[in-house]
């Protein structure tokens, strides 16, 4: 789901970059610097996954794994992502500079707002904790290609058959995600209970 360069327009541009901006500054703020590592495997996992791309018609899909980051981290996922895209974007030309901020905030965003929906639910039994955390990583990647979508929509009408093909492609995704993110989550609680402890954040 990266937008390359030149094809938004300045104003998207502009507002992508300033909400990234804030989002950066507030999860860093909120970063409990004893997780240090635990935010770059995950900016790391992120890096790669997203760099497997599968063609599916007129674009591509790929694995995300931003509901985890969001489950996870939190507001941390904004300089999470932010540093992985960056390094996409040096390294092997996905996406761009100029619209880092808009790709940033469309991957970001959506599972910072999954965690505080779904926190409570994520430290509850079994069963409920299972369904929240494949919501987080469905909803996350849905919330995520929506916003693409409207980026490239903003873009001009040329665009929309494109955003329309880029949801279409992720469905499958998103199924996907949620399990991945369920057996994740399920497996952490399991061995790590402490890394899905939130109550740290929640006083941030």
């Amino acid at each position: 789901m990266h937008i390359s360069e030149g094809v938004l327009p300045a104003s998207v541009l502009l507002g992508g970059a300033a909400l990234t901006a804030a989002g950066t500054a507030l999860g860093l703020r909120r970063i409990d610097w004893d997780r240090v590592m635990t935010v770059a495997l995950l900016a790391a996992a992120f890096f790669v996954a997203s760099l497997i791309h599968v063609p599916v018609g007129p674009v591509s899909a790929h694995l995300v794994l931003n509901g985890l980051i969001g489950v996870i981290l939190g507001w941390a996922a904004f300089p999470a992502i932010l540093v992985a895209l960056l390094l996409q974007a040096l390294l092997f030309q996905f996406g761009g500079l100029l619209v880092l901020g808009v790709n940033t905030f469309n991957m970001a965003l959506p599972p910072v707002i999954c965690h505080y929906l779904f926190r409570k639910a994520l430290t509850g039994t079994s069963t409920p904790r299972t369904g929240a955390a494949f919501a987080c990583g469905f909803l996350s990647v849905l919330l995520s290609a929506s916003l693409t979508a409207l980026s490239l929509g903003l873009a001009g009408e040329g665009f929309i058959p494109a955003a329309q093909s880029l949801l279409i492609a992720h469905l499958p995704v998103m199924v996907v995600e949620g399990c991945i993110t369920a057996l994740v989550v399920g497996f952490l609680y399991k061995v790590r209970p402490e890394v899905l402890d939130f109550s740290a954040q929640a006083t941030r």
